[in-house]
Formats: C-alpha cells, sequence, structure tokens
C-alpha cells in the first residue's frame, strides 16, 4: 500500500517548487476560457475542450517529463479551481465555460463528473498501464477534445448515446472520424517522442486512433474521460510492451 501511495503522492519538495507555476498555469487556462466566454461570446462547445485541451496536454507532457508524482500534483491543483467554479455557478464566467447549456438543468453534474472520471481514468492507466499512461493523456486531451466541437460546427450525422438524469446527449459521425484522426496524430508525436520504431509507431497509433474512437462512440455521457483513458493507454500498452 506504501509502495502504491509512493508512486502517486507527490513530494512535499515539489509543492514549493514545481507548484506555483502549475497553479499559474491552471489559473491561466482557467480565466483564459473565462474570458472567452465573456468577451467573445465563444460557444460552450468549444470553451469547454480549451480547458480540457490544455490540461490533458499538460499531464502529458510531465508524465513523460516526471513522472505520476507530477502529474498528481497537477491535478491536486486544478481540481479545486474546477470546483470553486462549480460552487459559484452563474457567476463565474469560468463555470459558464464548462457549463454545457444542452445539460441543463443538470450542468453542475455534467462538470463534476466528468472531472471525477478524468481523475479515474489517471489512476486506474497508471495502475494498469504505468508505462504507457501518457498516451491516455494525450489521447483524450487531443482525441476527445476535438469531437465535441467538430460535431457542433460540421456535424450532420448524429447519433444518439446513452445519458445519466434523462439529459439528451448526441454525438456525430464527423466528430467521431476527427477524434479518430488526431488520436492518431498526437500518439504517433508521442511515440516518436519516446524513441519507439516508425513501425511500431503507424500501427500503436491506428489502433489507438480507431480504439478510442469506437469507445467513445459508445461511452456514456461524461464518463469518456474515463474510458478514453484507459482503452489508450492499454491498446499503446498490447502492442508495444
Amino acid at each position: 500500500m506504501m509502495a502504491l501511495l509512493q508512486r502517486f503522492l507527490p513530494e512535499v519538495s515539489s509543492l514549493s517548487t514545481s507548484g506555483p507555476w502549475l497553479l499559474l498555469y491552471s489559473l491561466a487556462v482557467a480565466f483564459g476560457v473565462g474570458w472567452l466566454k465573456k468577451h467573445t461570446g465563444m460557444r460552450t462547445a468549444y470553451t469547454r475542450k480549451i480547458f480540457h485541451f490544455f490540461i490533458f496536454s499538460l499531464a502529458g507532457v510531465l508524465h513523460l517529463w516526471r513522472g505520476s508524482q507530477m502529474v498528481s500534483l497537477f491535478g491536486i491543483i486544478t481540481v479545486p479551481i474546477v470546483l470553486v467554479g462549480v460552487f459559484l455557478g452563474e457567476k463565474s464566467w469560468f463555470y459558464r465555460a464548462l457549463a454545457r447549456p444542452k445539460d441543463a438543468p443538470h450542468q453542475a453534474f455534467f462538470v463534476l463528473v466528468p472531472l471525477f472520471t478524468t481523475a479515474l481514468g489517471g489512476i486506474f492507466s497508471n495502475l494498469l498501464f504505468p508505462s504507457f499512461a501518457y498516451i491516455g493523456y494525450f489521447a483524450g486531451g487531443w482525441g476527445d477534445a476535438i469531437g465535441e466541437p467538430v460535431g457542433a460546427c460540421f456535424g450532420k450525422h448524429p447519433y444518439k448515446v446513452s445519458s445519466p438524469l434523462g439529459v439528451s446527449a448526441t454525438r456525430t459521425i464527423e466528430g467521431s472520424l476527427a477524434v479518430c484522426g488526431v488520436s492518431v496524430f498526437i500518439t504517433a508525436l508521442a511515440l516518436v517522442f519516446s524513441g519507439y520504431p516508425l513501425m511500431q509507431i503507424t500501427i500503436a497509433s491506428c489502433a489507438v486512433g480507431v480504439g478510442v474512437m469506437l469507445v467513445e462512440a459508445v461511452s456514456t455521457h461524461g464518463f469518456d474521460n474515463l474510458t478514453i483513458q484507459v482503452a489508450a493507454s492499454g491498446i499503446a500498452w498490447m502492442l508495444l510492451r
């Protein structure tokens, strides 16, 4: 049990050395999407995924650079920022940037559930496939982030997905294809930096892209942050271990 905690819990020294700049990063991203929502009227489909993109991307970089402990520190810092936004509700432009109007009257629920499933996805990926958890972060941060904006802008072929609390949820074939393509790209890029041979990169990135697309397409509304991370890291582990 202690060994497991040591793998995840950040060192005390990192709180003072890395904590401040991670806090500044999270606050800057939160302020940025709130500013976009307030001053440009950008659709929540975009502002929500911009936040998603920047948070997941840094998590992937941190995992490659400093390991799971630094990702845990980043999560410990970022989660309270989101919780404060939810607590403030409509008074917070950051909250408005995350809360989809179509999730009404349960917008807060569909901010908190993805927050919780994101944490679970990271935990399970690190427990089951620790050497490839970063693939889950990148696939989730890039692949999943592109699906909703593409669907909102170009989606012509919607399909229903299961959703709790009776909230209607749809995705689009166009969005799913974007999830696949971007997941292939970012997985390949991450594996290049990890030093894998070209053939392995090609096979693994294509498999991750297709796998993430299929998993995202059938995942319950609000739970794809969990399923995509585990699927992406698991596929990479099966092909590259």
